[in-house]
């Protein structure tokens, strides 16, 4: 229902529409081309159809290499939606020119029209997710992200099936194609009308029209920015990852499986549903936000469902088998599962991504940095098909054990990616704890109070040693909180609170420098605009009631006056990792209990206080803990 709204939503709806026909416009002309060069107007003019093809291939992805940069620049420059407008209408002169390609059957106006819908695709691109921030708040934006990614993939699909549909009338000359995309592009028209204006990003920025040097400005601006960057290669990554198995499945249906035209569309359907599905279920398991740590999810997915695919290809094909033919062997149930759920990793990992992407660029050169995103995207796609030829061509691997192969090679490419960012295993960490070990229910205005940037201090209850990861795993913005030094060097697991960014504290008596070193860092943190938590009453709840707080939380509000997010965590006290003992254990408290975690009204700097922060926190625990009292 959420999603439903969201592409009814009047800033949204008509943008959504438009990509999504665009892409299906591309899609039913290189497929319309395809058949006929392979069963038309390449058999009678005698022409190498397979070479045609790859050169299509090629020709649409050229100028993702060649533009992109460019094209980012005029998208930082100029206001957006009216740019959309203009590349529709140039969408429908293309369309009128592919009907004289089409008229004529001239092999290089055929391949023209292919270079420059990649030339249309390319100017759109770097809009495409640049205008989706300025259309969508942040707790849309993973939802935008995923109608946009399934809306591609669906698209995909459908031009993959209608364009051979309408290139397989039988009439004098294929103009069913020209009328059905013209019929798209004036659609997409039509929809381009309704996108709001946006503010325009960078309205003097100075513009260089020189491809060679404007692409490499544009990598070098991804390299300024460590993490944006980090999480671009992922993007890319995927786009080689999906490359090989798009590329190969049709092959692999034909020559291991021995399906016949039928099957290979049913499969592809599969693939691109199971996308499509992941796709979408990232804003569920996001809540809303951004949740990087569905990543390591999707990456998993990705290495285990590959590698079982390798495995579950027969090692003898079927003669010209149907889909119904396929489905009665056995085995067959595996190779679809393997699909679905190899397309549903892949959704979940780019989503996050996407998004990410774009939360960490602002409007004035976010269209840049989706332009250079592009052309490493292109790189690696043309680097996957190398790679593909290379281990088929010349190794000798047959195309279930290159699926094999690259699964192994995401596996490596994600370790070195959540080593090198381990931000990500740690939200998949937290996003388990606060979504799957427990069932959380924001209570109150919930997440939307956190602020999305600047300092700010959050104070919560202890119940349990999991209190950390159910805050952490429940509010986007990274926090690091304050700990007690004891746990904090418990062994094998100091490792991890390192990595959080936890800061551990001791009581003056037992070591004043580490108390005084933790102030410090609270402090530098917050001046850095970051969140910190602690949990004021010093340790664990010994009997599962509020603690009164002691004087450190005072302390640090003296030294930095910074706006106080109080939180209330009820469900916690009675269970395993609580202090309670066992004649105070409760059963309704283990893994898979719900858990109420209430987000306060912020209190704004210099007005919180420890006593009145103690009376409140106390209060709103009381009421989650008895609503009707």
């Amino acid at each position: 229902m959420r999603l439903l709204k969201l592409i009814v939503h009047r800033r949204f709806g008509a943008f959504f529409a438009v990509q999504a026909l665009g892409a299906l416009n591309d899609n039913v002309y290189r497929n319309s081309l395809a058949t006929l060069l392979v069963f038309g107007i390449g058999i009678e003019a005698g022409w190498d159809a397979a070479g045609l093809v790859n050169l299509a291939a090629l020709l649409f992805i050229l100028p993702y290499f060649l533009f992109s940069a460019v094209f980012g620049q005029l998208a930082d420059r100029f206001e957006k939606s009216r740019m959309i407008v203009w590349i529709k209408v140039f969408e429908l002169a293309i369309c009128a020119f592919a009907g004289i390609a089409l008229y004529t059957g001239n092999v290089a106006l055929l391949m023209s029209v292919v270079f420059l819908l990649g030339f249309q695709s390319t100017l759109f691109g770097p809009i495409k997710y640049a205008i989706l921030p300025q259309l969508l708040d942040r707790e849309r934006l993973t939802a935008g992200n995923g109608l946009v990614a399934a809306g591609t993939y669906v698209a995909i699909l459908a031009g993959t099936i209608l364009g051979p549909l309408l290139a397989g009338i039988d009439l004098a000359w294929p103009w069913a194609v020209l009328l059905g995309t013209l019929a798209i592009a004036l659609v997409g028209w039509m929809a381009s009308l309704a996108i709001p204006a946006v503010p325009v990003g960078d309205p003097d920025l100075p513009l260089n029209l020189n491809p060679v040097t404007a692409s490499w400005t544009a990598v070098r601006r991804l390299a300024a920015d460590r993490r944006r960057l980090n999480s671009v290669l992922g993007v890319s990554w995927f786009w080689f990852y999906g490359t090989v198995f798009l590329v190969q499945i049709p092959a692999w249906t034909q020559g291991v499986l021995g399906g016949d035209e039928r099957a290979l569309a049913a499969l592809l359907a599969l693939f691109i549903i199971g996308i499509s599905t992941g796709a979408l279920l990232c804003d569920r398991l996001s809540r809303g936000g951004i949740e990087i740590g569905l990543v390591p999810i999707g990456a998993a997915g990705m290495t285990i469902f590959g590698l079982d695919l390798m495995f579950a290809s027969p090692a003898t094909p079927l003669l010209d088998a149907s889909i119904a033919d396929l489905l009665g062997r056995d085995g067959s149930l595996r190779i679809i599962a393997d699909l679905l759920l190899i397309g549903m990793s892949g959704g979940l990992f780019i989503v996050p991504l996407y998004a990410l992407v774009q939360s960490q660029s602002g409007d004035d050169e976010r269209a840049r940095v989706i332009a250079g995103m592009n052309i490493l995207n292109a790189l690696f796609m043309v680097l996957a098909s190398a790679l593909a030829i290379v281990l088929l061509s010349i190794v000798g691997l047959t195309i279930p054990e290159l699926f094999g192969v690259v699964a192994l090679i995401n596996l490596a490419v994600a370790v070195y990616i959540f080593t090198l960012v381990p931000s990500f295993a740690l939200r998949f960490l937290m996003w388990v704890v606060s979504r799957l070990i427990y069932r959380v229910r924001i209570v109150g205005a919930g997440a939307g109070r956190v602020p999305e940037s600047g300092p700010a201090l959050i104070t919560c209850n202890h119940l349990s040693f999991m209190d950390p990861l159910i805050i952490g795993g429940t509010i986007q913005r990274p926090i690091r909180f304050v700990m007690t030094h004891r746990i904090y060097k418990v062994p094998g697991l100091t490792w991890l609170f390192r990595l959080a960014g936890a800061i551990p504290v001791a009581p003056a008596r037992e070591d004043p420098a580490l108390l005084e070193r933790a102030f410090t860092l609270v402090d530098e943190a917050l001046e850095r605009g970051e969140l910190v938590g602690i949990f004021p009453e010093g340790g664990l709840s010994p009997d599962g009631e509020v603690q009164a707080f002691r004087s450190g939380i005072s302390e640090i509000l003296e030294r930095r006056p910074v706006p106080v997010l109080p939180m209330v965590l009820e469900g916690l006290w009675g269970g395993v990792f609580s202090r309670a003992s066992g004649r105070w254990r409760r059963r309704d408290r283990g893994f898979f209990s719900r858990v109420q975690l209430g987000i306060l009204e912020p209190i704004p700097p210099g007005q919180a206080d420890r006593k009145p922060l103690e009376t409140l926190t106390r209060t709103a625990y009381e009421r989650l803990r008895d609503p009707t009292g």
